[in-house]
């Protein structure tokens, strides 16, 4: 149960590296940027991948009526979120000690779990919902106004995940390193789950 214990600690620990690296990544690529543009989203905010990428971004947008990149003032999760990651690996970690002196069951490995699972399942309905907002919800007066073959508004929402072309950009969107750190450390918690299980059935 010790090991199991150190590996739901060691799990729990690398959700701390949201607070360092990126959680998702968006890159726009077109024949006039050899370049890519790219937008690093962190917990607490939104970098550029290079120096002017978000102010290039912000012009492109700005002629089809999209908002700003928004600052972290501009958007509650950016408040919120920090404090959720750094409680859950908190608590993931004072699960993991409890565990390892024996005060609290290997069940306790799968509540962390489903509880972190459901968090990271509104989390990315809140962040679909923002690129949503923010990819239709476009200024009557930009400049530039294009409309569908079947003559409704076009959308510039990036996808969620994956590729989508938008004009003549390719968008795409996939985790960054701080996503893959934090299903590094839910696999782990599965992981010690299933292990504190055997050794319980084993010691039955």
């Amino acid at each position: 149960m010790k090991k199991a214990s150190i590996i739901m600690i060691l799990g729990s620990l690398l959700l701390l590296g949201l607070f360092k690296f990126p959680l998702w990544n968006i890159m726009l690529g077109a024949p006039q940027y050899p370049e890519p543009l790219g937008i690093n989203i962190y917990i607490n905010g939104i970098q550029g991948m290079n120096e002017f990428d978000i102010q290039n971004i912000d012009g492109l947008n700005h002629y089809i009526g999209m908002k700003t990149l928004p600052k972290p003032e501009d958007m509650w999760e950016f408040t919120v979120f920090p404090i959720v990651i750094g409680s859950m690996a908190v608590l993931g970690i004072l699960i993991g000690i409890l565990s390892y002196f024996k005060k609290v069951n290997y069940k306790w490995f799968l509540g962390w779990l489903v509880l972190m699972t459901i968090l990271g399942i509104l989390g990315m309905y809140d962040f679909n919902a923002w690129m949503i907002d923010y990819g239709t919800n476009l200024d009557p007066n930009a400049i530039m106004k294009l409309q569908n073959p079947d003559g409704t508004p076009m959308s510039y929402k990036p996808p969620l995940f994956g590729h989508k072309k938008m004009l003549n950009f390719d968008a795409f969107s996939y985790p960054a390193m701080g996503g893959y750190l934090m299903s590094a450390g839910m696999l782990f918690t599965l992981v010690a789950f299933f292990l504190g299980k055997r050794v319980k059935t084993i010691t039955q």
